[in-house]
C-alpha cells in the first residue's frame, strides 16, 4: 500500500513539473514574439529615414549635374565660336593668296605669248635662211660634178676606196704599234713574276719514272717465280693484274701494266716473294695482300704530307686518296705528284705577286692534274674526271674553272685559273722535267707547219728550233706589208686553238719581193 502511495505521489510529481515546462515555454514564446516586434518596428523606421536621405541626395547631385552641364556647354559653345572666326579668317587670307597668283599667272601668260610670237617670227626667218643655204649648195654641188666629172655616188665611192686604203695602213701601224707596246709590258711584268716566282720555287731538275723493272739475285729465281707448269707466274698475273715479262734479260723481271698503282702493288709483291724465298699460290696471296695495304698506307700518308707541303687545308679524303695515287703516275717521265706540288708553289707565290687569293691559287695548282689518277679506271679525259671529282666533292667554283681551264679546254675566265696554266707551262716546260717521245715531237712539228700551210696567202712554212719558231714566207702579191700584221696575228690565233705545245711558239712572218731583168 505504500509503494502505491510512493508511485502515486512520483507521477504527481511528474505531472507538475511537465505543467511548469510547458508554461515556462509558452511564456517565453509571448516574450520573443514582443522582442521581435519592437526590433522590426525600429528597422523599418531606420529604412524610411534612409530612404528618404537618399532621396534627398540625390535631388541635390542632379541639381549639380544639371548646372555643370549646363556650364560645359557653354564652355564649349564659345570655343566653337572662337575657331569658326579663326578659321574664317584663314580661309579669307587663302581667298586673297589665290587671287594674287591668278594675277601673276595672267602677266606670265601674256610674257610667254609675248615669246612665243617672237620665236615663231625668228623660226621663219630660218626656214627662209636654210632654204636659200640649201639652193646655194646645190648649185655649188652641180659646180663640183662639173668640175671633177664625178656624179654624187661615184665621189662617194671613190672617197670610201681612197679611205679604206689609208685606213688598212694606219690599222695596221697601230695594231703593231700598241701589240708592241702592250707585249713589251706584259713581258718585262710576266719575266718580273715568273723569275721571282721560279727562283723562290727550289725543284728538282730530273724527272723520275715509275720502276717496272725487278732485279733478281740470280737467274735461277727465275724458274722458281714460274713454277711447276707456270702456275705461280699465273698467280701472279691474275691476283696483280699486271704482265711480268720474263725474257733474255739477266737478273731482271719486267713488270707491264697500264695502272700505276697496281704495277707498284705487283713490284713490292715479287720484292717479298724474292726476299722470302717461299714461292707457291698461297704465299703470293698473302704477300700480295700485305703488299696492298702497304701501298694504300702509302698513298694516304703521301697525300696528306702532300696537302701540308703545299698548305692547302680542309681536302676531302677521297681527293687526298687520289692525290696520294698521283706518287706513282708520271707523265713524260715526270712525276705527276711533284709536278702538281711545283705548280701549287709557283701558282701561290705569283698569286701573291699580283695580290690574288693565294690560298685557292695554292688549292687549284695541287688538285689541277687529279684526274690522273683516275683516269686508269675511269673513261674520259683528265681534265673531264677531275672536274667531275672536284664537283662531287664539293670543292670551289674557282678550283673547278682552274682544273677545267688548265688545258685551255675552256676560256680562263679568272686570275687564278691564268695563273694555274702559267705555272704548269712552266713546270712542264723547265729543262729536264720532261723526257718527250721522237714521234710526238716530229708529229707537232708537222701539225705546227699543216696549220701555217692552211692558209691561202702562205707559200711556205719552216718549223725551227724545236718547235719553238716557225718562219713562214707569205705570196708577195696576195699580202701587203700592212696586211702582214693582220695575217700573223690570225696564225697565231689558230695556233693557239688547234695546237698542244709546251711554252711559246715564235710565228715570224717574212714577205719578199724580188725584180730580175737581163741586160743584152
Amino acid at each position: 500500500m505504500l509503494s502505491i502511495k510512493i508511485s502515486l505521489f512520483v507521477v504527481i510529481i511528474i505531472a507538475c513539473v511537465v505543467v511548469a515546462a510547458a508554461a515556462g515555454v509558452a511564456v517565453g514564446i509571448v516574450y520573443r514574439k514582443k522582442v521581435a516586434e519592437a526590433t522590426i518596428g525600429s528597422a523599418q523606421q531606420e529604412a524610411t529615414r534612409i530612404v528618404n536621405d537618399a532621396v534627398s541626395k540625390a535631388e541635390s547631385k542632379k541639381k549639380e549635374a544639371i548646372l555643370e552641364a549646363k556650364d560645359e556647354i557653354h564652355r564649349q559653345r564659345n570655343e566653337l565660336e572662337k575657331e569658326l572666326r579663326e578659321r574664317r579668317s584663314e580661309v579669307q587670307r587663302q581667298e586673297r593668296r589665290l587671287s594674287q597668283k591668278e594675277e601673276s599667272l595672267d602677266r606670265k601668260m601674256e610674257n610667254i605669248e609675248k615669246k612665243d610670237e617672237q620665236l615663231n617670227n625668228k623660226l621663219k626667218a630660218a626656214e627662209k635662211k636654210a632654204e636659200e643655204i640649201e639652193l646655194v649648195k646645190r648649185s655649188q654641188i652641180e659646180m663640183l660634178e662639173k668640175i671633177s666629172g664625178f656624179n654624187k655616188e661615184q665621189a662617194k665611192d671613190y672617197l670610201l676606196k681612197t679611205l679604206e686604203s689609208d685606213l688598212v695602213h694606219e690599222k695596221a701601224v697601230k695594231v703593231m704599234e700598241y701589240e708592241q707596246k702592250t707585249k713589251d709590258e706584259a713581258d718585262e711584268k710576266a719575266r718580273e713574276i715568273i723569275a721571282t716566282a721560279i727562283q723562290r720555287c727550289a725543284a728538282d731538275h730530273s724527272a723520275d719514272a715509275t720502276v717496272s723493272v725487278v732485279a733478281l739475285p740470280n737467274d735461277e729465281m727465275k724458274g722458281r717465280i714460274i713454277g711447276r707448269e707456270g702456275r705461280n707466274i699465273r698467280t701472279l698475273e691474275t691476283i696483280t693484274g699486271v704482265d711480268l715479262i720474263i725474257d733474255d734479260t739477266p737478273e731482271a723481271i719486267t713488270v707491264s701494266c697500264f695502272d700505276p698503282v697496281r704495277r707498284e702493288i705487283a713490284r713490292l709483291t715479287l720484292e717479298k716473294l724474292i726476299a722470302d724465298g717461299r714461292i707457291h699460290p698461297t704465299r703470293i696471296e698473302e704477300l700480295y695482300e700485305k703488299s696492298k695495304r702497304e701501298v694504300e698506307h702509302t698513298i694516304k700518308q703521301t697525300g696528306e704530307r702532300a696537302a701540308i707541303d703545299a698548305g692547302v687545308n680542309g681536302i676531302h679524303p677521297e681527293l687526298i686518296k687520289q692525290l696520294g695515287k698521283l706518287k706513282y703516275r708520271t707523265s713524260y717521265g715526270q712525276n705527276v705528284l711533284n709536278h702538281s706540288l711545283e705548280v701549287s708553289y709557283l701558282a701561290g707565290l705569283m698569286a701573291a705577286e699580283l695580290g690574288a687569293d693565294v690560298k685557292t691559287a695554292k688549292r687549284a695548282g695541287l688538285l689541277h692534274d687529279i684526274g690522273k689518277a683516275l683516269d686508269h679506271e675511269m673513261e674520259g679525259s683528265h681534265i673531264e674526271l677531275g672536274v667531275e671529282y672536284a664537283k662531287k666533292y664539293k670543292e670551289n667554283d674557282n678550283v673547278v674553272h682552274a682544273i677545267e681551264a688548265h688545258h685551255g679546254d675552256v676560256e680562263a675566265r679568272t686570275i687564278v685559273a691564268c695563273l694555274v696554266q702559267a705555272a704548269d707551262a712552266i713546270s712542264a716546260a723547265r729543262p729536264g722535267a720532261r723526257r718527250e717521245n721522237l714521234q710526238n715531237y716530229i708529229k707537232r712539228l708537222e701539225k705546227l707547219e699543216e696549220i701555217t700551210n692552211s692558209f691561202p696567202c702562205v707559200e711556205k712554212s719552216y718549223a725551227i728550233q724545236a718547235g719553238r719558231e716557225v718562219r713562214i714566207m707569205v705570196k708577195p702579191d696576195a699580202v701587203s706589208d700592212d696586211q702582214m700584221v693582220l695575217v700573223a696575228r690570225d696564225i697565231v690565233k689558230k695556233i693557239e686553238d688547234e695546237l698542244e705545245y709546251p711554252g711559246q711558239i715564235k710565228v715570224n712572218v717574212i714577205r719578199e719581193n724580188r725584180v730580175i731583168d737581163v741586160a743584152k
